[in-house]
């Protein structure tokens, strides 16, 4: 169902309104609405989300179970025995339907639950006003005329009027096309203005580059101009080579199956054998090749890795990613956060010759302070070492403010003390001295000439070798006239001196780099610190540099060199954020799976590019939303254990794809075959349908198996040729004792058409539930302890298959018991298949190489 939308409507469109007329329209006022309407409002017109994000249902899930073609034919066939009066037939047909359906329910209804808790751990939350107080609210909550504050790397939740900004760069790429960031600002606009020419408006979905701004918000969910259009920006992610490797395989046996219905039916038909029961053997036959319950295994797995992951502190926001976390082998990173404790301090305020300075301090705390954009570990340190150093800003006044961009690299604040008033700027040292004409030493102003310029240059140097970041802080005495100051004030400044910041290595942080590289992932650092900062941290942690590469070298290089040195390298230093990007691309380009991890607002281009991007708890909002994965620590050992759980994941979906084709496949080509020339149908419909569903009750138990430690020690990725020579070689053997099973029956007990279907039905029920501990692990399998789940689940049914036949309704089902020396021989030849399929499977394995 389609959102509420019964937003307060106008003739005139809210962009070309009037402000007084817009806030009488939506009720609300500067301070922001009351509380209580608030909640009024957002019962009225619902959650500020849009139809594609909708809840899932118990009943939407259970009712695609019934979707397959597959199951609508049973369903079918079922109903034409039912015409023809078969209804025990019938009524067994749809039985087992329906549980297999439930069973698939069950599953993926409750790991689809279980997605959803978790991803409410790391929901988009807005800074906004109510009754005048700044709240910290999820953006589902925001209702029409809701006051909301933005600053840089804050996604907008809705649209609406922008109210007051300073130097506000909106990117809007997702629903405009442009390329760059658009500047916004109050006012109004014509109203037949298109959505890129609505200057004074912010849209749902769109992302702020820089600056600050107030927005009084007028359409919320699905009435915005992205809910408008949601259908079609809210496109599928790329396909990962894992779902295109299942795509294919499901493609190959839909194949076979299609073929085989088709060949059998006429066959049986020919052979004069009843058309309706041709039918259901026919259809059951391909339901039982048919890896239906593979969607549901592969569901569960993943929702079961989710919740081991949110376990180790990793929330999983795109389930396909965990498989591509598992085939990681390269994962480039900053440093910050990661390699280091993110928390850090201030060791020195220093002026222009290197001594300490307390007006340095003084000058740095006042701009750190005042500042209201991007939130971020240096200005907090700033604040900290001013409080411990007992200063404070009672007597200061804030001005104005030009904020931090990416281009600029530095932040601007004008304050006012004792009816003066300046302006102070703090940033990268590049970025400061250009816009620097004089230099203060020893309380002294003079011109600041080269030989200062290569001085200052020699001590950033020396700061940065020390392990140090550095920033350059400069001022001048403004104007009292001016109440507005923008980025073309920052010029002619007096040079201050230095800041020097210290972020420690994390301990043990070199122990986990050792256990990456165990793991084969190969860990590349990206920064934009000089080259000197970023080589000593990595000695301090231990990690060797085998090639180092800047910006300024990587902005030279054509596609193709650049692919050769991204290999090679593992540290790129002063990287524009717009490089990261490319070199996420260029190892992509030479076989790499490409992990990224970032918290910036320029990091989201290089997320949505790697095959997982990762982001931290603490990134800004549109960071999180650009990945794949969201740690709730900074920490590359929490990644690490998360590397572990994707490769159990992965395993543990393969485990039923190969138990899939190595019992199924063999078994209904035996059948096929058989059809052809007994004079009777070698199984019921209803006992295939039995059979297979017995046999994939166990297959639950896979979400949860062991995993043997060769599967955690390296990438691994799905190989198609691989699994197209597990199926032939071991759908050969099972369909050998298949047919020896047959000549068991027929030649050696003389079986009847009924103790025929009864052996076959326990012969085949029984290698399919065994084969599954065999072919789950490379290592012999008594060497592999299976999950709890899996095991008993296949002990108790290998034990209800032995006694079916002899239990009181076995009948229903077509069975009847077996002579004891009959029964003695099946469990004979099943032991033998399960030896032979062991002794195989260390031989194939040795002979295929494979990237699985």
């Amino acid at each position: 169902m389609r959102q509420r939308s019964h937003h307060p409507r106008a003739p005139t469109p809210y962009w070309a309104e009037a402000l007084e007329g817009l806030w009488t329209r939506l009720k609300s006022q500067p301070d922001g609405l009351n509380p209580a309407e608030a909640r009024r409002r957002l019962q009225q017109w619902g959650p500020n989300t849009l139809q594609a994000q909708r809840r899932t249902t118990a009943l939407a899930v259970l009712l695609a179970q019934f979707k397959s073609p597959l199951v609508l034919m049973l369903v079918f066939a079922a109903s034409v025995s039912a015409l023809v009066q078969e209804w025990l037939d019938a009524f067994i047909v749809l039985l087992i339907v329906l549980g297999s359906a439930l069973l698939s329910f069950v599953q993926e209804y409750s790991a689809s639950r279980a997605v959803e808790k978790l991803l409410a751990r790391v929901q988009v939350r807005v800074w906004l006003l109510r009754g005048g107080q700044t709240l910290h609210l999820p953006a589902e909550e925001v209702v029409p005329g809701d006051v909301v504050l933005l600053s840089a790397g804050s996604l907008i939740p809705a649209d609406g009027r922008v109210l007051e900004a300073k130097d506000f760069f909106v990117s809007q790429a997702a629903l405009t096309g442009e390329t760059f960031p658009v500047e916004k600002r109050p006012g109004v606009v014509p109203p037949e203005a298109s959505l890129s020419e609505r200057t004074n408006c912010v849209f749902m979905g769109t992302s702020v580059r820089s600056g600050t701004a107030r927005m009084l918000v007028v359409e919320t969910g699905a009435s915005t101009a992205f809910g408008k259009i949601a259908d079609r920006l809210a496109l599928r992610p790329p396909e990962t080579e894992f779902e295109r490797g299942i795509r294919q395989f499901g493609f190959l046996l839909t194949q076979v199956m299609l073929l085989m219905v088709l060949l059998v039916f006429a066959v049986n038909v020919f052979g004069e054998k009843p058309p309706i029961d041709s039918l259901l053997f026919a259809i059951a036959l391909a339901v039982g090749l048919t890896p239906e319950l593979l969607p549901a295994i592969i569901g569960v797995n993943l929702a079961k890795g989710a919740q081991r992951m949110a376990r180790h502190g990793v929330i999983v926001r795109r389930l396909s990613a965990i498989e591509n976390l598992g085939s990681m082998d390269v994962l480039c990173t900053d440093k910050t956060g990661t390699l280091t404790e993110g928390v850090v301090r201030l060791d020195g305020a220093l002026d222009s010759g290197g001594r300490p300075s307390s007006q340095v301090l003084r000058q740095a705390f006042w701009n750190a302070y005042f500042q209201t954009g991007l939130a971020n570990p240096l200005d907090q340190a700033i604040v900290e070492a001013a409080s411990r150093a007992g200063l404070d800003a009672a007597q200061v006044e804030k001005v104005d403010e030009i904020p931090y961009d990416f281009g600029r690299k530095r932040l601007s604040v004008v304050m006012e003390q004792s009816g003066a008033r300046m302006l102070v700027s703090k940033g990268a040292l590049e970025q400061i001295l250009e816009v620097c004409t004089d230099l203060e030493e020893e309380g002294q102003v003079r011109p600041l000439d080269d030989a200062d310029l290569e001085r200052l240059e020699a001590l950033y140097s020396h700061y940065s070798e020390q392990g140090y970041r550095v920033l350059g802080l400069a001022c001048k005495p403004v104007s009292t006239q001016q109440a507005v100051f923008t980025r073309d004030d920052e010029q002619d400044l007096t040079f201050q001196g230095f800041l020097l910041f210290f972020d420690p290595p994390k301990a043990g942080v070199q122990d986990t780099l050792t256990q990456l590289a165990r793991l084969g992932v190969n860990l590349k650092i990206i920064t934009g610190d000089n080259r000197k900062v970023a080589a000593h941290l990595a000695a301090q942690v231990g990690m060797e540099v085998r090639g180092l590469l800047t910006g300024r070298e990587l902005a030279t290089l054509p596609d193709e060199a650049l692919w050769h040195q991204a290999e090679r390298c593992n540290l790129f230093v002063e990287v524009d954020p717009t490089q990261k990007e490319r070199l996420i691309l260029a190892l992509q380009k030479t076989g790499h799976v490409v992990g990224y991890m970032g918290d910036g607002i320029n990091d989201a281009p290089a997320l949505h590019a790697a095959d997982v991007g990762i982001s931290v708890d603490q990134a800004v909002d549109v960071a999180k939303e650009a990945a794949d994965l969201v740690l709730l620590e900074s920490d590359l050992d929490v990644l690490r254990e998360g590397i572990e759980e994707g490769r159990k994941t992965f395993a543990n979906t393969l485990k039923y794809i190969f138990t899939t084709t190595s019992a199924n496949f063999g078994n209904m080509f035996s059948m096929a075959g058989a059809s052809a020339f007994l004079p009777f149908l070698p199984l019921l419909a209803k006992q295939i349908l039995l059979n297979n569903f017995l046999s994939d009750l166990p297959a639950v138990g896979l979400a949860t198996d062991n995993v043997d430690r060769e599967w955690l020690e390296k990438p691994h990725r799905l190989d198609m040729r691989f699994i197209r020579n597990f199926m032939v070689v071991f759908g050969l053997i099972s369909s050998v004792f298949d047919y020896l099973t047959f000549g068991l029956l027929l030649w050696v007990f003389r079986a009847s058409p009924e103790q025929f279907r009864t052996g076959w039905f326990m012969e085949s029920l029984l290698t399919e539930l065994l084969v599954a501990l065999v072919v789950r692990t490379r290592r012999p399998f008594f060497q592999s302890r299976p999950g709890r789940l899996l095991l008993w689940s296949t002990l108790l049914l290998t034990v209800l298959a032995v006694l079916m036949p002899y239990l009181p309704f076995s009948d229903v089902f077509g069975l009847v018991p077996l002579p004891y020396p009959l029964l003695l021989g099946l469990l004979g030849l099943t032991l033998l298949y399960v030896l032979l399929v062991e002794w195989v499977k260390g031989v194939f394995y040795q002979r295929f190489s494979s990237r699985v």
